[in-house]
């Protein structure tokens, strides 16, 4: 037995192996999840717009006669999926990468002043990063750079300890605004919030992504909730009518040839014994009981019709 579990683990191993060879993005745990969320996403959104295509004849028929309605859904639908993998693979500005970008241009810019008299910013490019505020609002672009502790530094009011802007988690030195995110375990820039759908944060760099997003899901979750309503208004009515009155489809469609229901008025449902009840008797009695119901009489049948007439005499007023 413990030969043929290591047979079967040694070629579960190998086939895992072949796989992330094929697939070497999906051999990371973390991308394997994000990968994982992003598809059940797509499958959630193609599953409620499929349901529609497939069920509601309307939505088929309207789509023959104004074929630019559904074109225009479709769309919608394509552009909110193509929004949401901008954004959730866009950085929201993870605080180290930005201070690894200055640390190293500050290294360049030593290197480049001591072999040339030249700014770093003509032979290596530039850094930009904007400093607002009245106390130095300027560009930083790599011909006048300094330390990230320094920049982050001068951020702040005169006498403030580095200690006290300094991230417990990652240690690193946060400028105004950043904050630690602990499921990305990283300090980010004008940290808004830790998006779970996305899997990743929201932040400076893509939280313009994010409402534009925001804006597209929301259009089409309206969009889609008015077509399910129109729907289950179309298919549901009639059931719930039945329901609530006490008839079966049969009575419904067949009404002037059962011998029992062609003499009884239109609006007068002769088994009804009222909403309540109807409702009561329909969802909460138990099914092994049978119920043998009578004919009401002439007289029971009168009463509907008066209370029928009284009540079509309010609705005139």
């Amino acid at each position: 037995m413990t030969t043929v579990m290591g047979i079967c683990r040694s070629f579960r191993d190998r086939a895992f192996a072949r796989f992330f060879h094929c697939f070497p993005c999906l051999s990371d745990p973390a991308r394997r999840s994000s990968w994982g969320l992003k598809v059940t996403f797509v499958m959630l959104h193609l599953i409620f717009v499929g349901i529609l295509f497939v069920f509601d004849g309307d939505l088929i028929e309207k789509t023959k006669k104004e074929p630019w309605y559904t074109a225009l859904y479709l769309l919608l639908l394509l552009a909110t999926l193509v929004q949401y993998f901008i954004t959730s693979s866009s950085s929201p500005g993870y605080v180290v990468d930005v201070m690894r970008a200055v640390n190293e241009t500050n290294v360049i810019y030593q290197k480049s002043s001591m072999a040339s008299k030249q700014p770093a910013s003509s032979q290596n490019g530039s850094l930009n990063v904007v400093i607002e505020g009245s106390q130095s609002g300027r560009n930083f672009q790599g011909s006048n750079p300094s330390s990230w502790t320094k920049l982050v530094m001068d951020m702040y009011p005169p006498g403030t300890s580095i200690r006290s802007c300094t991230c417990s988690y990652c240690n690193v030195e946060q400028p105004p605004r950043a904050k630690h995110c602990h499921d990305c375990d990283k300090c980010v820039l004008q940290f808004d919030h830790h998006c779970v759908w996305l899997g990743s944060c929201v932040g400076q760099y893509n939280h313009c992504k994010f409402w534009w997003y925001i804006c597209e899901e929301t259009a089409l979750c309206l969009w889609t909730g008015i077509l399910y309503i129109m729907y289950l208004k179309a298919n549901i009515s009639r059931p719930c009518y039945l329901v609530l009155t006490n008839q079966t489809t049969y009575e419904l469609v067949r009404r002037r040839r059962i011998p029992y229901l062609r003499r009884i008025p239109e609006r007068v449902y002769p088994f009804s014994k009222g909403i309540c009840r109807n409702l009561y008797n329909f969802c909460c009695v138990r099914s092994s009981i049978y119920s043998l119901e009578p004919l009401p009489s002439s007289q029971e049948l009168e009463e509907k019709n008066r209370l029928l007439v009284v009540r079509w005499r309010l609705s005139c007023l």
